[in-house]
């Protein structure tokens, strides 16, 4: 399964926006998962197994647990793959800046011109 075919599901993303902040047992992320969602424990469990399956997710059992980890280099796939298209928001950001940083500079001179009425 492609990288963006996998990140395209919006409940597989939430999922590993729960991973990123370090390992999580399936039993955790799939309360979260379903109270958010509503979808049922086995549907959840197919997520898990996908995300498992194409290598975003890791596992380990502890006892009876499954504790569920993201893995960092299909994440690195896709960001390489984003980097041919960076140039298209980083210009815009520094123009955005540009212009923020302009509107501080003006609203700085207007309040000085201001207190020294």
């Amino acid at each position: 399964m492609h990288a963006f075919d996998v990140l395209g599901d919006p409940v597989r993303r939430r999922i590993l926006e729960l991973l990123a902040s370090g390992e999580q047992p399936s039993g955790e992320v799939g309360a979260v998962i379903r109270e958010e969602f509503g979808i049922s424990q086995p549907a959840v469990s197919q997520h898990l197994r996908v995300l498992r399956e194409s290598g975003f997710a890791s596992v380990r059992a502890e006892g009876t647990r499954r504790l569920y980890a993201v893995r960092a280099d299909p994440l690195r796939e896709v960001d390489a793959w984003l980097e041919r298209f960076r140039g298209f928001w980083d210009q815009r950001l520094d123009a955005l800046g540009t212009e923020l940083a302009r509107g501080r500079r003006e609203r700085g001179l207007r309040e000085e011109a201001s207190g020294d009425d």
